[in-house]
């Protein structure tokens, strides 16, 4: 397959094409350098909780225990070496889920922490207090996304002129959360409670 012919343009639009190119060009390349680790360094949008309970009201609230809608186990052997780290990630926790895309909507997620473990498949009702096993409430603090924008500052120069724009890291969203029930019966364990 042979590579399509440039049309012949006179050399103004021929200059004004290469700096086009020149500037999708330097735009891939700052795209390309947003690694991951740069991106989770972006500041963390800090959001009010969506429910609050009051200490003397917590005890009048009915609160959910959760168990998975769907299991399906593994095959797999599981390691022994994460005995203590399963054993920790599966005690119950109470805390209520907080769903900031859909406020209010039933989060629906699939769990699997280690392997050997069977996958889970959990339906957690958001804004009410509820219990769980750590690492359900482990996995719903760590759903967030990473919103980017473009700043306009020079980023570089040729003999075509000078370039603007540069992909930067915005903020980090958090799309869904989960926030400990401080109680006098807390178990959570910690300096950042799920750890």
């Amino acid at each position: 397959m042979t590579e399509p012919k440039k049309p012949k343009i006179n050399s103004e639009a021929e200059k004004e094409l290469q700096k086009a190119e020149a500037q999708l060009d330097a735009f891939n390349d700052q795209v390309k350098s947003l690694t991951q680790d740069r991106m989770n360094q972006a500041p963390k949008l800090e959001l009010e909780p969506q429910t609050k309970i009051a200490q003397k009201d917590l005890e009048k609230v009915h609160q959910l225990y959760l168990k998975p809608s769907k299991s399906i186990p593994d095959k797999a052997k599981f390691k022994e070496d994460f005995r203590k780290e399963w054993e920790f990630a599966k005690e119950y926790v109470n805390f209520i889920a907080e769903h900031k895309e859909c406020i209010g909507d039933t989060i629906e997620m699939w769990t699997k922490p280690y392997p050997g473990v069977p996958a889970e498949y959990w339906e957690i009702p958001s804004n009410k207090p509820l219990w769980a096993p750590r690492y359900v409430a482990e996995q719903l603090k760590r759903r967030f996304y990473h919103r980017m924008r473009t700043e306009d500052r020079a980023i570089g120069n040729d003999r075509n002129g000078q370039y603007y724009g540069q992909m930067v890291v915005d903020m980090t969203i958090p799309r869904l959360d989960a926030h400990p029930i401080s109680s006098r019966k807390s178990i959570f364990m910690g300096a950042s409670n799920f750890s």
